[in-house]
């Protein structure tokens, strides 16, 4: 494989090529084929897919977080991305920047939260010098829990008027950084919606409990994977590595290689890893009995004798 051809098969899962989705129902496809992706592009770039590339089909000239309020490409692809959240076909997680979402599909979600979520998820958040969550947060995630699903709106009137938004917008994205809270809906004169993700996932959050980290990584590798075709392990180190430690993502590599289920593949003369292709079935081998070569036949049907040839005889008499 040359790294064109490495391009070009991305392009083809990532729908860069000039097929962009449209429908609810090409939405929901993509999401579940790809896994997770980006809702835009990062800099510096790494290997994963964006929302807004495969909205537009295209990878040139697409809009970053800080740009996409003036871009109504974006606009548009927020909408439909939107109604993935609300049909529970999608989640977001903001695992990455809080102003840049990331989309992980039902199927792959229970999975993420093995990785980052709480194991007690009923515990509401508390204060202290080593928590994670910050006052504001802990008193944004009890009204959420209390009245939720609630608009950023109505819960900055809740929590008080001398609530700046950028507070705000921090406390919620430390709780949504652990899982704690999701974002449900979206309404242009309200903001977005949130609720608790333990009520509004259920079902997702009982099997990310049940999982081991282990089993979790070692199933979001080979679906990260088989996303972007294939992949060094340090850049499998940099993705992963933004919500688990990267000790562990090279544990369950190792894991993986030994299982002959990741190998390595030379693109281009970098040594990358890919899913080890499955082993066609051998063909079984047909031995051919011998030729046999057919019996002579006779002129006279298969019953005649055998021609003979004899000496003519000598001619009796004659002149002396």
């Amino acid at each position: 494989m040359t790294e064109q051809d490495l391009h070009q098969l991305r392009r083809e899962k990532w729908r860069l090529d000039g097929k962009p989705i449209r429908t609810i129902e090409e939405a929901r496809a993509f999401v579940e084929a790809v896994g997770f992706c980006l809702m835009y592009p990062v800099r510096p770039t790494m290997p994963v897919p964006t929302f807004i590339g495969a909205f537009v089909g295209s990878d040139n000239r697409l809009p970053t977080w800080q740009h996409a309020y003036s871009d109504p490409r974006a606009l548009a692809a927020t909408e439909l991305m939107v109604r993935l959240l609300r049909e529970r076909a999608a989640f977001e997680a903001n695992l990455f920047d809080e102003n840049n979402a990331f989309l992980v599909a039902a199927s792959a979600f229970p999975y993420f939260y093995a990785l980052v979520g709480e194991r007690n998820p009923k515990l509401a958040p508390r204060q202290g010098p080593r928590s994670p969550y910050s006052p504001l947060a802990c008193d944004a995630y009890e009204l959420i829990d209390r009245d939720g699903p609630i608009s950023k709106q109505k819960l900055q009137e809740a929590l008080g008027g001398s609530v700046s938004l950028a507070a705000l917008d921090k406390a919620l994205g430390e709780l949504s950084m652990k899982l704690r809270i999701t974002r449900v809906d979206y309404k242009t004169t309200e903001g977005s919606f949130w609720d608790v993700l333990y009520r509004w996932a259920p079902d997702a959050v009982r099997e990310g409990v049940g999982l081991s980290v282990q089993q979790a990584l070692s199933a979001l590798l080979s679906k990260y994977m088989d996303c972007v075709i294939a992949a060094e392990p340090v850049e499998l180190e940099t993705f992963f590595g933004n919500f688990v430690a990267r000790s562990r993502v090279k544990e369950a590599m190792n894991a993986l290689l030994a299982a002959r289920e990741f190998s390595f593949t030379h693109v281009s003369g970098k040594s990358m890893l890919h899913i080890t292709p499955e082993k066609e079935p051998a063909a079984p081998r047909v031995i051919q009995p011998p030729r046999a070569f057919p019996r002579p036949r006779s002129s006279s049907g298969p019953s005649a004798r055998p021609r003979t040839f004899s000496r003519p005889k000598p001619r009796s008499g004659g002149a002396r």
